[in-house]
């Protein structure tokens, strides 16, 4: 994608994850200057799939970087839910069978493709650059006492945001008891029977899970999801007689776990604000939620080209991100609840939660609530091809 015409303005971004990325891009190609701050000392990411629902392919579209970003991409056919009896409880086609799209790839090359869309665009990304701290005026402070000047500051630099507390942002931060191990292996045509081999697949027992997800030809993304104080279950490397013994229909899948993996809790972010002055706050930073539709990332993407796209030409900042927010807010917030109300099935009983699935599975009208962010319009983004 090419710029727009130059604006003279700068922008400084904390964090070259995914909403820093995708905000550095959209705005660069709006005749932005923007530099990326990121602590780390590379831009690798860490070993894991990542969903990609129809809004966020519309915003890697809008930005250029879906071309790369979709190569050898998985697209499967439904997503199901078993139970503990391996029994389906939900089914939900996807990929052609309505207005829903979903792929899967590795948070690597989703990355990789918003950095490459960055470099192209002109945008400046440093490493081993740790922001600290912001001020409503303008500035990003970086932990070596260097003090930005930019006319937008962004903080995008995850859960424990230092820039979002410095602003004094925080509503409230919520653990809600539960997490998972996630891990990458290759794939295996003996893991499930053939007919389940491309789809994706959630399966449930007691109170943990696991989340079946192709993510390439060769590369199958899996995670082990339990209570935060079920302490057998949450080991790295993963405990595979304990898992087995949950999952015995999952036995050759869960003999192929490797050492790698790590535990990460499922938290909820809420702020008061998600700016003060001209610094703004956005992915896990301002909206963390749990993974259970596969949002995380796409909430990211749609409020990174939100953002843009509000102070891309705006006289007066401040304004525009407080517009910005009420446009884009109350559907990351409804991505928030509905996600988190997920969760409560974690700790039903399995013949309660196999139940009411398969119940409300066939309820339009909470399929509806469940997929309405996958077939959301992300503003400055047009319909997919």
């Amino acid at each position: 994608m090419t710029k727009t015409s130059g604006t003279g303005r700068r922008a400084e971004i904390a964090g070259a994850g995914i909403g820093g990325l995708t905000t550095a891009a959209a705005l660069a190609q709006r005749g932005w200057s923007v530099t990326v701050h990121e602590r780390a000392p590379n831009l690798r990411t860490f070993g894991a799939g990542i969903y990609i629902w129809s809004n966020g392919l519309r915003v890697l579209k809008a930005i250029g970087a879906y071309d790369q970003a979709a190569v050898g991409a998985h697209i499967g056919p439904q997503f199901h839910t078993r139970d503990h009896d391996n029994t389906t409880m939900e089914e939900i086609p996807i990929n052609g069978h309505g207005d829903a799209r979903l792929i899967t790839i590795l948070r690597e090359q989703l990355i990789n493709s918003l950095v490459d869309t960055c470099r192209r665009s002109g945008v400046e990304i440093l490493t081993s650059s740790e922001a600290v701290g912001a001020t409503a005026e303008g500035e990003l402070l970086l932990v070596n006492g260097n003090r930005r000047k930019a006319d937008l500051v962004v903080g995008a630099d995850g859960i424990n945001s230092k820039v979002r507390d410095s602003l004094d942002l925080m509503m409230y931060r919520k653990h809600l008891g539960y997490g998972a191990i996630r891990m990458l292996i290759s794939r295996d045509d003996a893991d499930v029977p053939s007919e389940d081999r491309d789809r994706y697949i959630e399966y449930f027992t007691g109170t943990r899970r696991i989340l079946y997800t192709p993510a390439s030809a060769t590369d199958l993304y899996v995670a082990l999801c339990c209570a935060a104080d079920d302490v057998a279950a949450l080991k790295v490397p993963a405990d595979r007689a304990l898992w087995t013994e949950s999952f015995p229909h999952l036995a050759h899948l869960v003999s192929r776990f490797g050492d790698a993996g790590r535990w990460d809790a499922f938290e909820v972010v809420k702020l008061k604000k998600w700016s003060k002055g001209r610094a703004a706050i956005l992915g896990d930073a301002a909206h963390a939620m749990p993974p259970y539709l596969g949002q995380g990332g796409g909430c990211a993407l749609m409020n990174g080209i939100g953002l843009a796209a509000a102070v891309a030409d705006a006289a007066d900042i401040e304004q525009a991100l407080a517009a910005w927010e009420a446009r884009e807010r109350p559907i990351t917030e409804h991505t928030q609840d509905t996600a988190e109300r997920l969760g409560d099935m974690n700790f039903w009983p399995d013949g309660l939660r196999s139940q009411v699935m398969k119940i409300t599975g066939k309820s339009r009208e909470l399929g509806a609530e469940r997929m309405k962010t996958a077939r959301y319009a992300p503003t400055a983004t047009e319909p997919l091809a």
